[in-house]
């Protein structure tokens, strides 16, 4: 496939509204993604995700913006012209056909000769791991990880410049969702394949995604790498969001301010869990408080310890050396660096 120019992104959507009566589902989204990209829609229901991977692939016709695909304009294009392999939540396979049928029925529908989608499929299916066996069966027969490979391989069997999953391993139990989370990256590399990616779910966005966009009451709060949607969250509700996270009280910030922080006490400020840390030497600059341990969770690498400083319980995750764990009780100081914070200022929706 010729590499699009660094300039011109593979998808554009500008500012695209999209309405339903007099609710509007998409206020002016905008989004470039590039070629090859695996781009993520992330956000809690009803954030208006779905609503923009349904308007790329022209399920949804925009009130107001253009749909681009490598600069041309596909607003008014119908879906099935499109050239975009769309996998669904509920994979919408046909479970009376058999797998090899399901696959071959985009190819079927082109026409093509019966030898070349005989070639298609069986070369398709090895790729998602799919045996020559499972490709006889009735879909309805196989698992739900098996039928989720039937729908990517569906979907990726015509080749198409774009491949949209939305919410493609909700369905799944949590030990094959990580499984599969990791088979569906590395099957993204292996095909280069340009890939929206839907879902809720915070770890298999960052995990997944080269570049995510956060979805909020439709509207996108922040578009940007993993690291930057992590550790430089642009707006309150991303810090939120993703990951969990500790906003101090009014107590500990009036006490970094003593010890020489910048910080506006009116402002609401927060810091990631596994910036804190227990039991650690004193530093210029750094407050030290002291405070109880209320209970732990122990997860195997890591240990989390709810630690009680009076004015507030702070969440601490520390890394397991199997030397220093600390008990229900234990007396403890944390460290918390004024650097590692993250602030804004108080909004409506914050305080509500």
């Amino acid at each position: 496939m010729e590499r699009l120019k660094d300039t011109e992104p593979m998808i554009k959507l500008k500012d695209i509204v999209v309405k339903f009566g007099d609710f509007t589902a998409l206020h002016d989204i905008n989004i470039e993604v590039r070629e090859g990209e695996f781009f993520t829609f992330l956000g809690p229901s009803g954030c208006g995700k779905t609503t923009t991977l349904r308007t790329l692939t022209g399920f949804i016709d925009p009130a107001e913006g253009r749909v681009f695909v490598r600069g041309e304009d596909i607003t008014d294009v119908p879906i099935e012209k499109r050239n975009i392999g769309i996998v669904f939540q509920s994979y919408a396979l046909f479970p009376t056909m058999t797998v090899y049928d399901n696959i071959a029925f985009g190819l079927k529908v082109k026409k093509m000769k019966k030898s070349e989608i005989d070639q298609k499929v069986r070369t398709i299916a090895k790729k998602v791991d799919l045996s020559d066996e499972q490709l006889k069966k009735a879909v309805s027969q196989l698992s739900g990880g098996q039928q989720q490979r039937v729908a990517i391989a569906r979907a990726l069997v015509t080749e198409p410049a774009i491949i949209c999953l939305d919410e493609p391993l909700s369905n799944l139990d949590a030990k094959l969702r990580v499984q599969l989370r990791e088979e569906l990256k590395k099957m993204q590399r292996e095909f280069g394949i340009t890939s929206i990616y839907v879902t809720h779910d915070q770890e298999e966005a960052l995990t997944l995604s080269d570049r995510i966009a956060v979805f909020n009451k439709g509207v996108i709060e922040q578009i940007g790498t993993p690291n930057d949607i992590y550790n430089h969250s642009k707006t309150e509700f991303v810090c939120n969001f993703i990951g969990d996270i500790n906003r101090l009280s009014e107590d500990i910030v009036t006490l970094l301010c003593l010890r020489g922080a910048d910080l506006d006490t009116s402002w609401h400020h927060y810091v990631r869990l596994e910036r804190i840390h227990v039991n650690e030497p004193e530093r210029n600059g750094v407050l030290t408080v002291k405070g109880k341990v209320a209970s732990r969770e122990y997860y195997g690498l890591y240990i989390k310890y709810y630690v009680d400083l009076g004015s507030q319980l702070v969440k601490v995750m520390e890394r397991n050396d199997g030397v220093h764990i600390y008990d229900e009780g234990d007396e403890v100081t944390i460290n918390i660096d004024p650097a590692d914070l993250m602030s804004y200022p108080p909004t409506e929706e914050a305080e509500a």
